[in-house]
């Protein structure tokens, strides 16, 4: 099951204060910082398609136990696929091209092997079919129009709702205070020009998409218990 929310920040990102400050500012230079509890990851630092403006993005759990970040081009044209299962070692895995019209915003979740999408100009809806994680196919459903979120109906099927709001969000810039340092000597680090963010809880990951491509907060302490965990529940 999904274990994050669409455009939301993690309830688990207790240590990290995220404030808005302006928008549409450009971009500064990428840099990669390490504090002592929080490690900001630069698109320069992660596979080369990382490092393109994305359109929108989500997180998907596979049945063998990935991670998967699908994250949107080229108006909506092609999926480029990351492998971030281990945070510390993000991956490509793929990308796919897809026959549209425009670029879609992912809508909300369809159970495990599907996410409801909605086309920003047309207004259209349809589902990507995940079955296959790593070559993903778009298709419509007639009858298909309310966009969601979807709010599922036990194991048999899901009921979709009117949103509030529609199209692209605007970008907003951001600062990550770290506040962990036993001394508190906080250190501010600055993303510009997001559009959207998302957190993994498990590893405590958040992954910001700007118009310079993707940024990673990375909680090391998080990680570890993780291992750990994984560890004591293999052992």
């Amino acid at each position: 099951m999904k274990q994050i929310g669409h455009s939301e920040l993690s309830k688990g990102l207790r240590r990290v204060a995220i404030a808005i400050v302006a928008s549409g500012i450009l971009a500064t230079p990428a840099v990669y910082a390490k504090a002592s509890n929080i490690v900001l990851v630069p698109p320069t630092a992660l596979p080369e398609s990382a490092r393109k403006t994305g359109e929108a993005m989500f997180l998907h759990d596979t049945a063998d136990g990935r991670t998967l970040l699908y994250i949107e081009h080229s108006q909506g044209s092609e999926l480029a696929i990351l492998d971030v299962t281990d945070p510390v070692h993000v991956r490509a895995w793929g990308s796919v091209r897809l026959d549209v019209t425009g670029p879609f915003d992912f809508v909300s979740s369809l159970g495990d092997r599907a996410e409801l999408v909605r086309f920003r100009q047309a207004q259209v809806d349809a589902v990507l079919d995940l079955r296959a994680p790593q070559a993903p196919t778009l298709r419509t459903v007639p009858g298909l129009s309310l966009p969601g979120p979807a709010m599922p109906l036990g194991g048999d099927g899901f009921m979709l709702t009117n949103p509030v709001g529609a199209g692209a969000q605007p970008t907003r810039d951001y600062q990550i205070i770290d506040t962990a340092d036993s001394q508190q000597l906080y250190r501010v680090f600055d993303v510009k020009q997001v559009r959207e963010e998302v957190t993994r809880k498990e590893t405590g990951t958040t992954f910001l998409l700007t118009d310079g491509g993707l940024y990673l907060i990375r909680r090391p302490a998080v990680e570890m218990s993780k291992n750990q965990h994984d560890l004591d529940f293999a052992g």
